[in-house]
C-alpha cells in the first residue's frame, strides 16, 4: 500500500491517460510518503487504473476536456481531507532531497504555496535543463488557468522556493516523445488559429518565468531566425550542451515543435479552417472506480 502509517500530512494528485508505462514508478517513487494518493483517470485503454488500484491509490475517471478543466474538478471535487495538496504528473519523480525538504517546510510551516527546479531527464539521461514549478500548496487555495494547454496553477500567500529538485522522465522512448509533441503542437496551433485561450498567464516580458515564456511564444513568429535562435537559446542559454549528445538532440528537437506549430497554423490559415486534435480512444469504465459525468 501507498498510503503508511506516519507519512506526511500530504495528498498528492495526479491526472492521467495511457500511463502504465509510468504508473509502478511513480507509485514506487510516493511509497509511504504521503498520506493520501489520488488519481483523476480520463479513460485509459492500457492499465492505468488496474495498475494504480493495486497500490491504494483513490482512483475516478471523467472525462478530459482540457489540462485545466481537469485540474480544476481534481482541486474542487476529489474528497482531499490532508491540508496540503501536491500535483504530480505520472512521468515525474521526487528525490530523496525533495522528499526531505517537503517534511521539512510542512514542518516548519511558515509558508502557503511552493515551488521547486524540475530537472529535465530526455533519452533516459539527465540534462542540466531545469523550469522552477509550483506544486505544493495548502489545500483549497489553488485553481488552475482555464487553458487547454500550459496549465498553470494559481495559488495565493507566502510563496517559498526549495531547492531541492523535482525530475521529469520525459517521455520512455522517441517515438512516444514525437507522438505526444505531435498532439500538443496541434493543439496549440488550432487554439491559436482559432482564437481561444493559449496563454497560461498575460504574456510579459518583465514578468516572472511563466509570463517570460509565454511573452515568447506569442512573439515567436515575428523573429528572424527565430528556429536558429531557438535551438541556441536550449543548448546554450538552458545549458543542454552540458548533457552531451542527448542535449544537443533535445535542444535541435525542442526547436523544431516550434516549427511545427507554426507550420499547422500556416497550413490552417491556407485552407481557412482549423483543425482539432484527433481524438483520443476511450477505453471502457472501469467497474471499481466512480465515473464523473461519464457522458459528457
Amino acid at each position: 500500500m501507498i498510503v503508511d502509517q506516519g507519512s506526511l500530512p500530504l495528498a498528492v494528485v495526479m491526472i492521467s491517460y495511457d500511463e502504465a508505462h509510468n504508473m509502478p514508478s511513480v507509485l514506487e517513487n510516493l511509497r509511504g510518503f504521503a498520506s493520501e494518493v489520488f488519481l483523476v483517470d480520463s479513460y485509459s485503454v492500457d492499465d492505468t487504473v488496474d495498475i494504480a488500484i493495486a497500490n491504494g491509490v483513490h482512483v475516478v475517471q471523467r472525462p478530459f476536456r482540457g489540462f485545466g478543466d481537469q485540474w480544476n474538478f481534481a482541486m474542487s471535487d476529489l474528497p482531499i481531507t490532508a491540508p496540503w495538496t501536491m500535483k504530480l504528473d505520472p512521468d515525474e519523480r521526487l528525490t530523496p532531497a525533495l522528499k526531505r525538504a517537503i517534511a521539512c517546510a510542512i514542518e516548519r510551516d511558515r509558508s502557503d504555496v511552493f515551488s521547486f527546479p524540475r530537472r529535465l531527464w530526455f533519452m533516459g539521461r539527465p540534462l542540466s535543463v531545469r523550469q522552477d514549478v509550483v506544486r505544493l500548496w495548502r489545500t483549497g487555495t489553488c485553481r488552475f488557468t482555464d487553458s487547454s494547454v500550459n496549465e498553470h496553477p494559481l495559488v495565493e500567500g507566502r510563496h517559498e522556493r526549495l531547492a531541492a529538485e523535482l525530475e521529469h522522465h520525459d517521455s520512455p522512448t522517441l517515438h512516444h516523445w514525437y507522438e505526444k509533441q505531435n498532439r500538443y503542437s496541434t493543439a496549440e496551433a488550432n487554439a491559436a488559429y482559432a482564437g481561444r485561450k493559449l496563454q497560461a498567464q498575460q504574456p510579459d516580458l518583465f514578468g516572472n518565468g511563466l509570463q517570460r515564456r509565454m511573452w515568447l511564444k506569442a512573439v515567436y513568429h515575428h523573429v528572424p531566425l527565430r528556429h536558429m535562435l531557438m535551438w541556441l537559446y536550449c543548448l546554450v542559454w538552458l545549458g543542454a550542451w552540458r548533457g552531451g549528445r542527448a542535449g544537443w538532440i533535445w535542444a535541435r528537437m525542442r526547436s523544431e515543435v516550434f516549427r511545427m506549430r507554426e507550420i499547422k497554423r500556416l497550413e490552417m490559415t491556407w485552407q481557412g479552417r482549423a483543425y482539432d486534435v484527433p481524438p483520443r480512444v476511450r477505453g471502457a469504465p472501469h467497474p471499481r472506480v466512480p465515473q464523473i459525468d461519464p457522458d459528457s
